[in-house]
């Protein structure tokens, strides 16, 4: 009895040092006490301030878990479909403040504020479930993910801070050190540290970040400013929900869709600034009709999406035609269907494939982008067509 409390103590030390969430001594202390400092095959000390050096891998801590099978969803397609949450916050935006430059209103990927005139605070956060069963994949999409608002925003991410919930009494710590590493090493490619988080014991194992970021207020790229007449640029390609529930299913590994969802989306916000684009958002839980949708709709402009510009994963159309749709990607299709008009030829299979439900997807800019496929134009009007 004496060691375990002991070791609480220690564990409510390691917390209150490493900027985790359990400094008023509010929760269970065993509930938190994942300070990667101070595991076995953990981080070495300072690396989360310093982000110089990410500790080796360990595959015997991973073992043959499938992360996947402990979540009811995975990836962004866990997410409360779009109808329901526009329904559920419906009453609290439009929240007074004049310093506020982006809130709720228009459903933008991230909130800006501004604190000086060349200055303007971003911040968003986001987790979810396993996508992948390899733990450290997983943790380094949840990265991707989380930073991509930021970028979304043509802004530069300064500081994350981790969000965890594991099912400790089922899934091994070194498990979730393994997320922890994936997640700082992304954060580590793009010069953001990662300083400390919170975390909860939970029956569903989840991470994420919640991410601040800056930029100038004069260059945020905004779901609300798109104008007709222009170029819609798309900067990864879609398909990875149907992958993801393939590999849910079955196992099978698909190095390019990991790939993709681990890229930072930083190269295409500097090219997209660069290029005076003001209008942007980014490609994740509904679907590249869903966010396309919500950013016409914000800017009170449609849109036509030239169906075979739209680039995709390899193996997403087979997983397609396997029957690998997520419960996600209906859900975002029936909601975004009374907006559409599909062309003769168009099938719904190619609804579909539009609204799979992607994880850590590309950004979709307002814009001719260099580099990057142009897959249709904003109109005058509303509603989206697909040719």
């Amino acid at each position: 009895m004496a060691e375990a409390d002991g070791n609480r103590t220690r564990q409510a030390e390691i917390l209150s040092l490493t900027g985790f969430e359990d400094r008023g001594a509010h929760q269970d202390p065993d509930a938190t006490a994942f300070n990667v400092a101070d595991c076995p095959r953990g981080y070495p000390k300072g690396v989360n301030e310093t982000q110089t050096s990410i500790p080796q891998r360990h595959d015997d801590a991973v073992g043959a878990v499938r992360l996947t099978g402990y979540a009811h969803g995975g990836g962004c397609a866990c997410k409360i479909p779009p109808g329901e949450l526009e329904e559920a916050v419906r009453g609290l935006t439009g929240q007074p403040g004049g310093q506020v430059l982006v809130g709720l209103d228009s459903g933008d990927d991230a909130a800006a504020v501004l604190v000086r005139e060349d200055l303007a605070v971003l911040s968003t956060a986001d987790f979810f479930t396993p996508v992948v069963d390899d733990a450290f994949d997983w943790g380094r999409i949840a990265a991707a993910n989380a930073l991509s608002d930021i970028y979304a925003m043509g802004g530069r991410p300064i500081m994350a801070i981790n969000l965890v919930g594991w099912p400790r009494d089922v899934l091994p710590l070194e498990l979730m050190t393994e997320v922890l590493r994936g997640g700082l090493s992304v954060a580590s490619e793009a010069g953001c540290p990662v300083i400390g988080g919170h975390s909860i014991d939970d029956p569903e194992p989840k991470y994420g970040m919640a991410v601040t970021g800056v930029a100038h207020p004069d260059r945020l790229l905004r779901n609300d400013a798109a104008t007709p007449g222009l170029p819609l640029t798309l900067t990864k390609p879609i398909g990875v929900g149907l992958l993801n529930n393939r590999h849910k299913q079955t196992g099978e590994v698909f190095a390019e869709a990991v790939a993709t969802m681990t890229r930072l989306n930083r190269d295409a916000a500097e090219d997209a600034v660069a290029a005076g684009v003001r209008a942007a958002t980014d490609v994740t839980g509904f679907g590249l009709l869903g966010h396309l949708y919500k950013m016409c709709r914000a800017s009170g402009v449609g849109a036509v999406i030239d169906l075979k510009s739209v680039p995709l994963v390899d193996g997403a159309r087979q997983a397609l035609r396997d029957g690998f749709v997520s419960g996600g990607t209906r859900r975002n299709l029936d909601w975004v269907q009374p907006h559409i008009g599909a062309a003769a030829g168009v099938t719904a299979d190619d609804l579909l494939l539009l609204a799979d439900a992607q994880t850590s997807g590309g950004l979709l800019v307002v814009g001719e982008v260099p580099g990057y496929p142009v897959i249709g134009h904003t109109v005058v009007g509303e509603g989206i067509e697909i040719r």
